[in-house]
């Protein structure tokens, strides 16, 4: 079932989510199915649960965009342990349509955090895969990519949606 995804303005995606405490359900593995079924229509590679209005720390991750089973992740609960290096490359969101920046990132990461049955694993993610979980990763804290360009050009991106707003063209 495709979600609706919430746009720049809401308040859900200034609020840092809430940690999952209930592991293995069949709701939980419902709404991650969901979260896919909506990020792959969508034609985005990560969607953390506030963008479907849902305070809730999860996040589905496929770099490959639905190319290969193999990419698909699942992070509920996650923390950053460890950044190593920088990157710079261009981010999009899909509660930011239209809007592409480039973001200063880590070039690795090292990830902890647990599966929809509860059980915790860590892994290292590179490059994109680095980039797409400090994103999501930033979403459950309540923080956007437009956060971590100039204040010029955020500033310029929140008059253009004030005028897509007035407009009617900003839902």
């Amino acid at each position: 079932m495709l979600l609706r995804i919430v746009k720049y303005g809401d308040p859900v995606l200034e609020q840092r989510a809430e940690s999952i405490t209930n592991f293995g359900t069949p709701e939980l593995r419902q709404l991650v199915d969901n979260m896919f079924e909506t990020m792959y229509a969508n034609k985005g590679i990560g969607l953390a649960a506030p963008q479907v209005a849902l305070r809730q720390r999860l996040t589905v991750i496929d770099p490959s965009a639905g190319e290969d089973p193999k990419e698909k992740l699942v992070l509920i609960n996650p923390e950053i342990l460890s950044k190593e290096g920088t990157q710079l490359g261009e981010e999009g969101c899909l509660s930011i349509p239209g809007f592409r920046e480039d973001v200063k990132r880590a070039l690795k990461v090292r990830v902890r955090a647990q599966n929809v049955d509860g059980e915790f694993f860590e892994l290292d993610g590179e490059e994109l895969h680095a980039r797409v979980m400090q994103h999501e990763l930033d979403h459950l804290n309540g923080v956007l990519f437009i956060s971590h360009i100039s204040p010029l050009k955020r500033d310029l991106i929140r008059r253009k949606i004030r005028k897509l707003v007035k407009a009617g063209e900003w839902e």
